[in-house]
């Protein structure tokens, strides 16, 4: 064990060879280097063939920084397993790549009770394995800071990728482990989780990137990865310039193509890398970059006018591509694509194999180069791809939302009294923006399968890595159609005012300002040196548990690893009584633990602002708006910053279309008795203006919110579409009756709310999610709604798509 260890650790790097010391048996080529003989012990026959003369190789390179406990619902020892094969698209076949050499950056951060063994590379799979290492505790951090790189042989006669490469993930789990025992050879050890990534034909040209993997629902985790590709020659000696007998292969133009541009590719990361840590790459200093004669003509405008502020002091061609390199690689996305290349063809086979061995040499010192540079500042470039995979999400992951800004109708806000009720409804229906005689839930639905549709119809080109959970088959993912509401916030309560300041701001949406706002608790101080506490608030639905939300709670710690987050208890098994008494529960719950969190945090310089959010599911939306009008929470009002509604009957169940549903209902007030059911059915009180809902929606619940997020589903059955978006129906509209005044009465309530002045500004956003219900077939669940109701808890990539295109309301 001791003889294999040290081969691998001494083997493993090596600065001079992009393909490193500990190079292994290619599928493609036939042929092992002698160290990794000596790894085997000698007992593997070794076949020996020459190289070819443009033999090329795809180097990938994953750096794992950190393993974050998010969610693993059991203690015990893990490891990760990671592999790379190809992706044959017409036989769905994998021909698995060769791990070439580990580099460990530092000694792992593991306690010496918490890790054992060492990684170590498995021949019979060409995969690597990192430490083991044991869990304990929810949110834990396991530093392994390791280098993993997997060499993706191509002969001359292949030329560079033809089809995309998979990164394969995998959690290994043992519960408890022997003194001295391998995690391998344990007999409890099984495959907890995979999470596949696929590297398109593009981006093996070239790429930095950041890549978090979270495995899956079941085994949330953050793991810290960043990748680093290059297309180089292979091996380490160097070509001779003899051309051979039978001359080069015609695919060595393609060849010479594809390692310009993973060489333009590389200065220009070079350039963007070396500038975002604020450091040069010494190594390149004095290194002469140059292509030579190929360089003699000047092109139009030079590919890096900025390169001195990462490869200072130099006229040797740094980052200059030139005269006739310049017109095919002006786009290097398109370089394998059939870019002009009628010059590359004017050069002899003597010209294309000098250019091969310049152009190759180069990639090698830059690529050697980089590798030293990210040893030195791997913390400061994770950060900055970090930076930029955050960016990027939002237009991603756009594949898959609809973005749209609409203007909330201000005559919906004018009060019941102050028009008669043949002209309230007259008002009402021809002010909104959705025709009324249309069916709004059918509206949604066909609008979500129209875009599902050209999802399906739709070929993604793109260099980034792509993450199989989404891109595994895209028109399975869920649509989401979010409206952005323009918010006429008035400077004054007074609704004579809306006229006016609608005309003047209708055309714009209202941002944002993240500052906060000072706390009524005597026991918050403003000192400069205090934290902020942000407060996360879930509250599950209707007999939920209070894990219902982890997995928005997830994406939520993604976002913001600082926050604090509460899944509350107060009402688990206690969700059938009187919404005010859960209500109190609630407002009691949070205000502990508000001031516990505010008690610790004085330990240690105090609290300077309070962001209290909350996140509900269901009714337990009711609950959270009941909560806020309790008098225990009266003094963190001005504090509330985000609320996150996701499927709430916000107007309870008056118009309810959904007759399964309905009698369902009937059945639970009639045989169980249950007292919230008599109030989302308004049956709670004869005179609908004292009903429990009535009141609720007369009371400041949504106000002080600075952000307000309603999510909503056209396919559950269990929430009236119109109650979970707290907007106007047709059936409501055309109601003339007592009851369709007195609902549109509590939708004014409502809306008054968010269009109150007592936040300078607010988000308001009205998000439609449309689920993948193929799967499921035609059952009572589907049918009734329940499947779209339930999905909103056991899936939560549209939480990312919602929570990552807007980040800063959840911070």
């Amino acid at each position: 064990m001791l003889g294999r260890m040290k081969c691998l650790v001494g083997g493993a790097v090596d600065q001079g060879s992009p393909r490193g010391a500990a190079r292994r048996v290619s599928p493609a080529s036939g042929r092992v280097h002698s160290a990794a003989a000596a790894g085997l012990g000698g007992k593997r026959a070794i076949c020996f063939r020459p190289p070819d003369v443009m033999e090329t190789v795809h180097e990938v390179a994953v750096y794992i920084h950190r393993f974050h406990n998010l969610d693993l619902f059991q203690q015990g020892w893990y490891q990760m397993k990671i592999s790379a094969m190809w992706e044959e698209a017409e036989s769905g076949s994998k021909t698995p790549a060769s791990p070439a050499r580990v580099v460990q950056y530092e000694a792992p951060d593991v306690g010496a009770d918490d890790a054992l063994g060492i990684w170590r590379i498995d021949d019979a799979d060409d995969s690597f394995y990192t430490q083991p290492f044991r869990i304990k505790y929810a949110r834990q951090d396991i530093y392994l800071s390791v280098m993993v790189s997997f060499n993706i042989l191509n002969g001359e006669q292949e030329g560079p990728a033809a089809s995309a490469v998979i990164l394969k993930y995998e959690l290994i789990y043992a519960p408890t482990l022997e003194n001295g025992s391998d995690i391998q050879s344990s007999s409890a050890t099984s495959s907890a989780a995979v999470h596949e990534f696929r590297i398109p034909r593009k981006a093996l040209l070239g790429l930095h990137s950041y890549c978090p993997v979270h495995f899956d629902a079941f085994h949330a985790v953050l793991v810290d990865l960043t990748l680093h590709i290059v297309y180089l020659k292979a091996g380490a000696n160097k070509s001779s310039l003899k051309i051979p007998d039978q001359g080069l292969r015609p695919t060595s133009h393609h060849i010479i193509k594809a390692l310009l541009a993973s060489r333009e590719m590389l200065l220009e990361e070079l350039k963007k890398i070396g500038g975002a840590v604020g450091k040069t790459i010494e190594d390149l200093d004095d290194a002469d970059l140059s292509l030579g004669k190929y360089e003699s003509l000047q092109p139009s405008k030079p590919a890096h006018p900025d390169s001195g502020k990462v490869f200072p002091v130099t006229t040797k061609g740094v980052g200059h591509l030139a005269g006739i390199l310049h017109d095919f690689l002006e786009r290097p996305n398109d370089v394998v694509d059939g870019t002009s290349d009628g010059m590359l063809y004017t050069l002899s086979s003597e010209e294309l194999l000098e250019l091969f061995v310049t152009v190759s040499s180069q990639l090698s010192l830059l690529w050697n180069a980089f590798l030293k540079f990210h040893r030195i500042n791997k913390t400061k470039i994770l950060d900055y791809l970090r930076d930029i995979w955050a960016i990027d999400r939002k237009a991603e992951w756009s594949i898959w939302t609809n973005h749209s800004k609409i203007e909330i109708p201000h005559r919906y806000l004018r009060s019941m009294s102050d028009d008669p009720p043949h002209r309230q409804h007259s008002l009402l229906r021809v002010s909104g923006s959705r025709k009324f005689h249309e069916d709004p839930v059918q509206n949604s639905a066909s609008r979500a399968e129209l875009h599902r549709k050209s999802i399906a119809q739709m070929k993604i080109n793109t260099r980034s890595v792509q993450d199989m959970h989404i891109y595994s088959d895209p028109s399975r993912v869920p649509v989401v159609l979010i409206e952005q509401h323009v918010m006429v916030v008035p400077q004054h309560g007074s609704n004579k005012d809306l006229a006016s300041s609608s005309s003047e701001q209708k055309d714009t949406i209202v941002l944002p300002k993240l500052q906060g706002e000072s706390l009524l608790l005597k026991n918050i101080n403003g000192k400069k040196g205090g934290r902020v506490l942000r407060a996360v608030i879930f509250v599950h639905g209707f007999q939920g548990h209070h894990l219902d939300l982890r997995l928005v709670r997830n994406q939520w710690l993604l976002l913001d690893p600082g926050a604090e987050c509460l899944m509350s208890e107060a009402n688990e098994d206690k969700t059938s009584g009187d919404f005010k008494e859960m209500g109190g529960r609630l407002a009691g719950e949070v205000v502990a633990f508000l001031k516990k969190k505010v008690d610790k945090l004085a330990r240690h310089g105090g609290c300077k602002e309070l962001k209290l959010s909350f996140v509900g599911h269901s009714i337990g939306n009711i609950i959270i708006r009941t909560a806020l009008a309790e008098p225990a929470l009266q003094p963190y009002l001005k504090n509330l910053f985000t609320y996150m509604s996701i499927s709430g009957p916000h107007l309870g169940y008056w118009y309810s279309s959904n007759s399964l549903f309905n009698s369902g209902l009937w059945l639970l007030k009639k045989l169980k008795g249950a007292q919230c059911i008599h109030q989302l059915t308004f049956s709670d009180d004869q005179d609908p203006q004292n009903t429990f809902f009535y009141r609720l929606c007369k009371s400041k619940t949504l106000e002080n919110f600075k952000n307000i997020i309603l999510l909503s589903s056209p396919q559950d059955g269990y929430v009236p579409y119109h109650s979970a978006r707290i907007e106007l129906c047709p059936a409501a509209s055309a109601d003339n009756s007592r009851k369709g005044q007195v609902f549109t009465e509590m939708l004014n309530n409502c809306l008054d709310q968010m269009r109150a002045p007592s936040s300078e500004t607010r988000i308001f956003m009205r998000c439609d999610v449309n689920f993948d219900q193929s799967a499921h077939g035609r059952n009572l669940n589907t049918m009734i709604g329940r499947a779209a109701h339930i999905e909103f808890l056991e899936t939560d990539i549209y939480a990312r798509f919602i929570m990552w295109s807007f980040p800063e309301l959840f911070r």
